[in-house]
């Protein structure tokens, strides 16, 4: 019996071990670059980077659009998660693969698939003499593209996860649909739902296919790495993209921080 104990736990742990390596192994590929990224650069190569007006200016480029994008489209992915969360309808199925569909488009592809609707030949360009192409929010539009299906999906999920009996017996108790959404059905799945707001926004920062197709300029910041790159080499490049994953973290660890915060408030308030 004794014999038999230790072999199980000795497999256990066996198994452990190896689930632990493969594991690291995919930590290591994605912490290597960055690590490697942030020990090849200078403090003067950054702080040289931190102050250059064009640097500065393309980062705020790209937060100013991609927190447009983000804000914009959660005024209708939010309710789109919700009733794919809560209704079985004919084509939901559809819609779903029509939500996924921009993470299986090459970028480039999606960036052309814009111009027909937003660049200059489209009825829109014609309309308005230009369309939004080379503007912010051209830019803020692709991001919204590549990006929204991250915060529907997350988002749909929360939901997901909201028993439906809560609703049910606030509704029968009288509440209006639109009181029991925004009293309970969101509050309890606020968490999930800021986990998408962040996803989406860190994807609309990082976009480069898209954007670069739809804007050259104003560049932003991912449009900078490369544009330094190609003009001037790696050692420019570098500095640039440092500092924007610094940005990017610290906007993530601030996001993070402000949602576990407010998930924080709303279990405070339902248990009280």
């Amino acid at each position: 019996m004794m014999n038999s104990t230790t072999s199980g736990r000795g497999r256990s742990l066996w198994f452990q071990a190896v689930m632990a390596m493969l594991g690291l192994a995919v930590l290591v590929l994605v912490l290597g670059p960055i690590l490697g990224l942030a020990m090849t650069t200078s403090g003067e190569e950054l702080g040289a980077a931190a102050t250059d007006r064009d640097v500065l200016a393309s980062i705020r480029v790209t937060l100013v659009a991609a927190l447009a994008a983000t804000v914009v489209s959660a005024v209708g992915g939010i309710p789109l998660a919700y009733l794919l969360a809560r209704k079985r309808f004919v084509g939901r199925e559809v819609v779903l693969a029509i939500v996924d569909l921009p993470i299986v488009i090459p970028r480039t592809a999606a960036g052309v698939a814009l111009l027909t609707v937003i660049g200059r030949e489209s009825l829109l360009g014609r309309a308005t003499g230009g369309g939004l192409v080379d503007s912010v929010a051209g830019i803020a539009v692709a991001m919204a593209f590549v990006s929204v299906p991250f915060l529907v999906n997350a988002a749909r999920e929360a939901f997901e996860a909201v028993p439906v009996r809560l609703e049910e017996a606030a509704r029968s108790l009288g509440a209006s649909p639109g009181r029991v959404f925004f009293t309970i059905s969101l509050p309890l799945a606020w968490r999930g739902v800021a986990s998408g707001l962040i996803l989406m926004l860190g994807r609309g920062i990082g976009e480069f296919g898209a954007v670069m197709i739809i804007a050259y300029h104003p560049m932003t910041a991912p449009v900078m790495v490369f544009q330094r790159l190609q003009e001037f080499g790696l050692a420019h490049a570098r500095s640039v993209a440092v500092l924007l994953v610094l940005i990017c973290v610290l906007v993530f660890v601030a996001l993070r921080v402000l949602a576990r915060r407010r998930a924080g408030e709303v279990d405070h308030a339902r248990t009280a």
